[in-house]
């Protein structure tokens, strides 16, 4: 693909990424793909999906009380809990704003150690990576930004993403739709959205402008993007997945380049589909 040629430009010293779609596979990628990054909040998908995984096999419920009174586990997954971004002080009732919380999963992650009996870091090795031979990764620290990989693992998840095969059809629905509509909220970085759209564990794109996805993705656009210099999205419209990860860390200077590139991206896929 032509567009990931634009990461060659970026003021960063290593970069790698995949784009995929689901009925062509790997379609074009750039740089060394087994090269280990820190994800930052790119952690925050796949303890999402662990703690989706323990929904299926029954060792937690969604919508059990979970954190702060009146919250579940839907309202950690989903920053509607109240708890503040790095610890765990009480901002805010359930269901009033969208305050994004890292100590929210680190809760999440207890939770399953405590139900479970399993040390959340190997659960999510368990649940998520062995299964779809992630073998680059690991969560070495905090549930909400803790975890290393490579590209090549996350071209992985992207690809379970695009073809759910470990959880259900009913529970990946769930998560990939708006909880708790019509809450305000922070994206860091981007600042105040009217709403802030999220699902369970992944920032769905709905109206947000401006935004790290690009211009034209469509609404339904879910993923995540960490302090990093990493992003990972998923736009179901076109079938189409899209992994970055950098060495350095987010700022003003990925704004514009991501949209960017973002965007040649999805014009090159709508391109090559129409001559399909």
């Amino acid at each position: 693909m032509c567009s990931l040629s634009l990461i060659s430009d970026w003021p960063v010293d290593h970069a790698a990424g995949a784009v995929l779609t689901r009925d062509g596979g790997v379609v074009g990628s750039v740089g060394d793909l087994a090269e280990v990054y820190p994800l930052a909040s790119v952690t925050k998908p796949l303890v999402a999906y662990a703690l989706l995984v323990a929904v299926e096999e029954g060792a937690v419920e969604l919508d059990q009380p979970a954190g702060p009174p009146g919250s579940t586990v839907r309202h950690l997954l989903s920053h509607a809990s109240g708890l503040a971004f790095g610890d765990r002080t009480v901002q805010a009732e359930p269901e009033r704003k969208r305050i994004y919380s890292s100590a929210g999963f680190e809760v999440l992650a207890d939770l399953v150690e405590t139900e479970t009996g399993i040390v959340f870091a190997d659960y999510l090795h368990q649940a998520v990576f062995e299964p779809l031979g992630m073998r680059a990764s690991a969560l070495s620290g905090s549930a909400g930004h803790g975890a290393n990989s490579s590209t090549e693992d996350l071209m992985r998840f992207a690809a379970e993403l695009l073809n759910p095969v470990l959880v259900s059809p009913q529970i990946f629905d769930e998560a990939t739709r708006v909880q708790f509509p019509r809450l305000n909220g922070i994206v860091p970085g981007y600042g105040m959205f009217k709403p802030n759209d999220w699902g369970l564990g992944f920032e769905l794109r709905g109206e947000k402008n401006p935004h790290w996805t690009g211009t034209g993705n469509s609404p339904r656009t879910f993923g995540h993007f960490g302090q990093s210099g990493t992003f990972l999205w998923v736009d179901p419209e076109i079938d189409t997945a899209c992994v970055i990860l950098t060495n350095r860390a987010f700022g003003e200077w990925a704004k514009p380049l991501w949209t960017e590139f973002n965007d040649a991206v999805l014009g090159e896929i709508t391109r090559t589909s129409a001559v399909r």
